[in-house]
């Protein structure tokens, strides 16, 4: 974390290199350059904008007032906007509810941002002939969401160059020249493809390089072939069928389920192939655990039991369909999400791709087929010699432990993914386009639709012996409470195939589905496991009781 001296040398550097309209922004304030002669320069000093004091054996922060230049409790502020905005997760969407705010929500967006784009303007054509690329370079270099005509264009130009004028902020002429033209937005999509504003011929031409790549948000305006308030399928051209969720963080519910299981129906019947792939900031943040929490509280047992059968039976249509299913996921992929790629023909994997079956943080295992597919994978991987209970102890602490990769190719190292089956692919750009490219191939190639399985080699009592000695001493030594080793216990009883007394005896898939869901509704049955659903719904904390 960069300190505050180094901002003070960054701005007096910047001041004195740049020699543009925007050139005083960057002179230090007088409480900042108080701030460095005190020697309050972050974490580094103990003390910056922030300090931490502890009074009565308790610990706070005090942040800096700027004008007396002393630290006060400040009151945790409250805005109705973000209220608003909650449920919001599109951004586009997002920016004009708090660029309406009347409060100082609004205002400080509308200052920050009709700056930069009053700042962004005028440096055309200094830094760059095309707007796109200024926005590529703040997508690419500084991770942002919206370049800054990507966030133009979602408040409206029109509207926001008139408040820019009241505000002293006049943009440069070639904007209005732009809205003179009758154009009024700085890109527009067209025919499958995206295309910019180019100033000299004041007119629209294609971004270049779109060859090779495939946008769902492109694609909305034409290529929407059913939709569901959580789900939209698309047509991606070549009898590839695409399905995408955009609930709150694409957690999954009954919509999300509805809506893969209609894309199933539709591939099957029409189609050569299945992708399931989103362009959210993630993937999926796993089950819509608000909804688990609110049948257990009311104690609709059966209603519960057959949405985690729906799930399951989800899943297992992805595993055997009739084509050829593709997952693209990317940032986190958690709990139901990555459930979801385990069961597919093939997972393309975003190089940032976060995955883990993490269900035990809320008292629960993997209900929707993860906790069986550890099993079946472990009974695969099998070989005369092995130790077989080591190799149950490293699937069963990917699941145990919750633990999450730091990257798609650790997850093939936590099980999450299959050496020589799934694939990783560096460019986010071109991930949706390599998926349907396997796709095809594997379709033309003369997919064969999978048989069911009923020959998995469980271990029975030699594993369940090693899980409950194993709980057992965790508790004692107080490394883990007694609703923990009931939940590792749960799950050894399902990756272990129940008390079964021959090692290697095979089941079915169903069989384990079975003994999967039974656990997961009575881990929900327990009160300290509705204690912690209701804290990660609650504050967002895994609470541990």
């Amino acid at each position: 974390m960069a300190s505050i001296d180094t901002l003070a040398h960054v701005a007096d550097n910047i001041k004195e290199t740049t020699k543009d309209e925007a050139n005083e922004v960057f002179s230090i304030p007088d409480y900042l350059q108080k701030m460095l002669e005190k020697k309050w320069l972050g974490s580094k000093t103990k003390q910056g904008f922030y300090k931490k004091v502890t009074e009565d054996g308790k610990k706070k922060f005090l942040s800096l007032d700027f004008n007396t230049l002393e630290y006060v409790e400040a009151p945790k502020p409250k805005f109705s906007v973000f209220e608003k905005t909650k449920g919001v997760d599109d951004l586009r969407e997002r920016m004009p509810i708090l660029f309406a705010d009347k409060t100082k929500v609004g205002e400080f967006y509308r200052n920050s941002f009709y700056r930069l784009f009053w700042y962004v303007s005028n440096r055309i054509p200094e830094i760059s002939d095309e707007i796109y690329k200024v926005d590529d370079a703040l997508n690419a270099g500084f991770s942002w969401k919206l370049g800054p005509f990507q966030a133009w264009d979602a408040v409206g130009v029109p509207g926001t160059v008139k408040a820019m004028e009241e505000a002293g902020l006049k943009p440069a002429q070639w904007v209005y020249d732009m809205l003179d033209a009758g154009i009024t937005s700085f890109y527009k999509v067209e025919n499958g493809l995206k295309y910019f504003y180019d100033i000299p011929s004041k007119s629209y031409k294609a971004i270049p390089g779109q060859e090779g790549r495939l946008s769902l948000e492109i694609l909305r305006e034409t290529n929407v072939v059913w939709e569901n308030s959580d789900v939209t399928v698309f047509d991606l051209g070549d009898g590839v069928l695409n399905v995408e969720f955009h609930t709150k963080m694409n957690t999954i519910g009954q919509g999300v389920l509805e809506g893969i299981n209609k894309a199933l129906d539709m591939a099957e019947s029409d189609y050569k192939a299945l992708i399931i792939s989103n362009e959210g900031e993630h993937f999926s943040a796993g089950a819509n655990v608000g909804m688990i929490y609110m049948l257990a509280i009311e104690q609709e047992w059966e209603e519960l039991d057959l949405a985690v059968q729906w799930f399951q039976k989800t899943t297992m249509r992805l595993r055997y369909s009739s084509i050829p299913v593709i997952t693209a996921p990317h940032g986190m992929v958690l709990g139901g999400g990555c459930e979801l790629c385990m069961h597919s023909d093939k997972v393309i994997a975003h190089a940032e791709t976060y995955m883990g079956l993490v269900e035990f943080g809320v008292g629960l295992i993997p209900g929707g087929g993860g906790t069986k597919e550890f099993a079946l994978r472990l009974g695969d991987e099998l070989k005369d010699g092995d130790v077989r209970t080591n190799a149950f102890l490293n699937r069963y602490l990917s699941i145990g432990q919750a633990k999450v990769s730091t990257s798609a190719y650790e997850a093939f190292d936590l099980g999450y993914m299959r050496p020589g089956q799934d694939e990783v692919i560096v460019s986010r750009a071109h991930q949706l386009a390599y998926a349907k490219k396997i796709a095809l191939d594997m379709a033309e190639k003369g997919y064969t639709q999978p048989p069911s399985r009923n020959d998995i080699k469980v271990l029975g009592k030699e594993a369940l012996g090693l899980v409950y000695v194993g709980a057992d001493g965790f508790t004692k030594g107080h490394y883990m409470s007694e609703h923990d080793k009931l939940i590792a216990e749960k799950l050894g009883w399902v990756m272990a195939g129940g008390e079964i007394s021959q090692a290697l005896t095979e089941v079915s898939e169903q069989y384990l589905l079975n003994l999967e869901r039974k656990a997961f509704l009575e881990l929900c049955m327990q009160r300290k496991t509705l204690e912690r659903i209701n804290s990660l719904i609650t504050t967002g904390k895994i609470l541990r009781n």
